[in-house]
């Protein structure tokens, strides 16, 4: 059997000032991955790829890849470097002699000339080849157009938020095709939506209601009724019109029980609705709050910084909660991070032991908001300079080499501040203890994330503390002005009544 494997993944927050440029899919700032090296760099690793490599390897297919292209979120996808990655996996599907086609796709990519990134590619894919099998694992996060199911056999999406099972997802969509190309079932897809953006901090599978709606899936899975079926939460800071929670669910030549399953599950949604919303606590107050909460020889007090985080697509320089920790007086706290490649590079200038006062922060502006950040100016000690290259143990990918860029750490004497040189979220204590920093014996942690930290950071955590700083992933939908997303949408529209399913 020969398979043609490839990723092409990317959240597009369209309120995002950071450019979505070729260079920034590429693992060295220059050159795609691909071939052998992109199989070397994903086998044994706990992504999406890594489950398919192992899939592959288990049936002794022959696996080509053609692309692995994958950033951290950020604008909208620049449209040359759109075609390049879809050039690179049409022209291999044109060439023929592949049984299969598995694709590693986010779902939630918005280019700067259409909207839907992954149905666009599945639509070429179809014009080369109509008849050819196709499966794609999607992100949960997913904002699911027609094209991005109609155009496939098989779709799966991520059951878990943190995303822990990505490996499994591929897997699940892998081993589903095989069974269609083994003629042992016939897929029948249904999918719909619900008109509702549920709040990225209230949809972790940590807690209802998103806990209860992706064991139904995977129960539904387990019990044979369907050979897929995800709900996708959405990503609601992508402004297209379809936007929001949706489902797809495969069955065995079932099409009307595929279509009262999706029913019941954004049915179910629906119903919770309110309990998908976040409510927002002024910055003052949690910082305050959690001071209170610091004790010295215990478990951190983890702080998230969750406007500004860059794994939803935010700049990841605003300086407004790390410079109310500042002016509350919070001691025995690590701060990860800003993204400053120019403060690296006066740290590294600088050297080791040197102490230095640097400007930092809010260099990108975000001109989609109606806030601002501030730079913000320290003094402290260059404490560690780091290439920032290492192998997770755990966390969401296990097993893959991690790339976070020339970093350094600044000591103010109560603040540890860690400036970065790339764009990477911080979810695994190991991301601070290569910078020489042991985030458990801290009295706070305070991060730039939103859920993902619980994968592994969340271990350690005595308290969590939501801090509503500045930023594009404001949890504040106010403060964002939606243009193409259909309406009405709750909770844009809080009085909305909707016949959902019955």
């Amino acid at each position: 059997m020969r398979l043609l494997l490839a990723t092409m993944s990317h959240e597009t927050n369209t309120f995002s000032p950071v450019p979505s440029k070729l260079e920034r899919f590429a693992r060295d700032g220059k050159t795609l991955l691909a071939g052998d090296a992109a199989i070397a760099h994903y086998r044994n690793t706990g992504t999406c790829m890594g489950g398919y490599l192992a899939v592959a390897a288990e049936i002794g297919a022959q696996v080509v890849v053609p692309v692995c292209a994958s950033a951290p979120p950020s604008g909208p996808v620049d449209s040359d470097a759109y075609e390049t990655f879809c050039r690179l996996i049409t022209d291999e599907v044109a060439k023929g002699g592949y049984d299969a086609v598995w694709l590693d796709l986010h779902g939630a990519m918005v280019v700067e000339t259409f909207d839907d990134g992954e149905g666009e590619l599945l639509r070429r894919i179809r014009a080369i080849d109509p008849s050819i099998p196709v499966c794609v694992a999607y992100d949960m996060h997913a904002n699911v157009f027609d094209a991005m199911v109609s155009n496939a056999q098989i779709v799966t999406g991520y059951q878990t938020y943190p995303h822990i099972d990505q490996k499994q997802t591929a897997e699940r969509a892998a081993r589903a095709l095989l069974r269609v190309m083994r003629q042992e079932v016939k897929p029948t897809a249904a999918w719909g939506n619900a008109p509702m953006l549920p709040h990225v901090m209230a949809q972790g599978t940590h807690r209802a209601p998103n806990k209860d709606l992706q064991a139904m899936c995977a129960a539904w899975e387990a019990s044979g009724r369907a050979l897929a079926a995800s709900l996708f939460v959405g990503f609601p800071h992508a402004d297209v019109d379809m936007a929001g929670l949706s489902a797809v669910v495969v069955t065995d030549n079932n099409p009307a029980d595929a279509q009262a399953m999706v029913d019941e599950l954004i049915g179910a949604a629906w119903s919770a609705r309110k309990d998908f919303m976040f409510d927002i606590e002024p910055l003052e107050s949690s910082v305050s709050r959690a001071k209170a909460m610091g004790a010295p020889g215990q478990l951190p007090v983890v702080l998230l910084d969750h406007y500004d985080n860059c794994a939803s697509g935010g700049t990841m320089d605003t300086t407004d909660t790390l410079r109310e920790i500042i002016r509350q007086d919070l001691d025995d706290v690590v701060f990860f991070g800003i993204y400053d490649p120019e403060a690296v590079q006066a740290a590294i200038a600088a050297g080791v032991g040197a102490t230095v006062t640097l400007t930092i922060g809010a260099k990108l502006p975000m001109p989609q908001l109606p806030v601002a950040s501030a730079p913000l100016t320290v003094t402290g000690t260059v404490q560690t300079i780091s290439s920032g290259n290492f192998t997770l143990k755990g966390g969401l990918t296990p097993g893959l080499r991690i790339y976070m860029g020339t970093t350094a750490v600044l000591d103010t004497g109560k603040v540890q501040i860690v400036l970065l040189s790339r764009h990477i979220e911080p979810t695994a204590q190991e991301m601070l203890q290569v910078l020489g920093i042991d985030p458990s014996k801290k009295k706070y942690v305070a991060i730039k994330s939103r859920v993902h930290w619980r994968a592994d950071l969340g271990k350690i955590a005595r308290e969590i503390v939501e801090c509503a700083g500045v930023g594009v992933c404001t949890s504040d939908y106010g403060q964002l002005t939606f243009r193409k997303v259909r309406r009405p949408v709750f909770p844009l529209d809080p009085e909305l009544r909707w016949n959902q399913p019955a």
